[in-house]
């Protein structure tokens, strides 16, 4: 027996996708609502939404073989590929080229949780996903459901694979969901993720805020405070029981002091954020230090002075691990 895992046959089978799109019997995941796309007014934002950062497939499964068919565009030079894990662990990583996708990975035999992480950049039209043999069930729940928003190096596409971004990383370690809304380029407090990170049940939230918005001059020295604010208020409204985490940017020598064309430097977008955090009445609202992460003892993780590469973005998944764990296990005894 073949059993179809499309999201319109098994939709509770898939993990990550705020919402997906039909057409001619194929399907695109969406990382913002589908419902608030004609309320965007940004192609740029619009375009990194359509690409698969975190969305995976998640079964319990005894099969031998899974094949996956699908069309395929990207318009960066970046590795392109779709991660296969069994049991947690990564049981083959396989190189896409753009164009028509077919893909069969043997499988172990007998009964195994199997993950299809998609790619983390590219636009990929999925056509079929079977695995021939028995799909027993969609994978029991995460521990918790953990939503986090940022720019290019949230969604990571300088990654080795789509289940090494950081924020795979840390819902791998921490057996948390994984909703991730990281918009590279595109992480400037757009109502469209506003909204959409407030409609998404989460249990913890994390918002990576600042590098895109001083590197586009987005925001100035009037507005950033307030629109972070904002921000924050907006997702303690829509989940007000769940630890809010905003972590400041991380590390990037060029732009640390040196103003950009509205007078904005990291330095000060960190000062900014702080004072935000500070001054806000919540005891479920935490800061992160972005330098705490990747700072200067890591410069030579980031080849161009802003992104991390493969190895920096897992020392980032581990460390952010250890800073947002606590925050959940803090709320959830408080509450008991």
């Amino acid at each position: 027996m073949t059993t179809e895992l499309r999201p319109d046959v098994r939709p509770e089978a898939w993990r990550g996708a705020a919402g997906w799109e039909e057409r001619d019997g194929a399907f695109r995941a969406w990382r913002l609502l589908p419902s608030l796309v004609g309320r965007a007014f940004a192609p740029e934002l619009l375009a990194k939404a359509r690409e698969a950062a975190g969305v995976r497939l998640d079964v319990v499964a005894d099969a031998g073989v899974l094949e996956l068919d699908g069309d395929y565009t990207i318009d960066l030079d970046r590795e392109r590929r779709i991660d296969v894990l069994v049991d947690g662990e990564l049981h083959q990583r396989v190189d896409i080229e753009p164009g028509t996708v077919r893909v069969s990975v043997p499988l172990p035999a007998g009964e195994h949780r199997v993950q299809v992480w998609l790619p983390q950049v590219g636009e990929l039209w999925l056509r079929s996903l079977r695995l021939p043999g028995s799909v027993l069930r969609a994978a029991p729940a995460a521990a918790a459901r953990w939503t986090t928003y940022g720019s290019s190096i949230t969604q990571c596409s300088a990654a080795a694979g789509p289940s090494e971004t950081w924020p795979a990383v840390v819902a791998r370690a921490l057996d948390w969901d994984l909703t991730c809304l990281g918009f590279g380029g595109q992480c400037h407090i757009d109502p469209v993720a506003s909204r959409t990170i407030a409609a998404i049940p989460a249990d913890i939230v994390s918002l990576c805020l600042g590098i895109n918005i001083a590197g586009a001059a987005s925001l100035s020295t009037r507005t950033f405070g307030p629109q972070v604010a904002g921000l924050i208020d907006q997702v303690r409204e829509a989940h007000p029981g769940a630890p809010i985490a905003v972590i400041s940017p991380i590390l990037s020598p060029p732009r640390e002091r040196t103003p950009n064309p509205v007078g904005v430097t990291l330095e000060w977008m960190r000062e900014t954020i702080g004072e935000v955090v500070d001054a806000t009445d919540d005891d479920r609202l935490h800061l992160i230090d972005g330098p705490s992460i990747i700072g200067e003892r890591d410069l030579g993780l980031l080849p161009d002075e802003l992104h991390p590469d493969e190895v920096g973005y897992r020392l980032m998944g581990e460390r952010l691990s250890a800073a947002l764990a606590p925050l959940l296990t803090t709320a959830t005894a408080t509450v008991a």
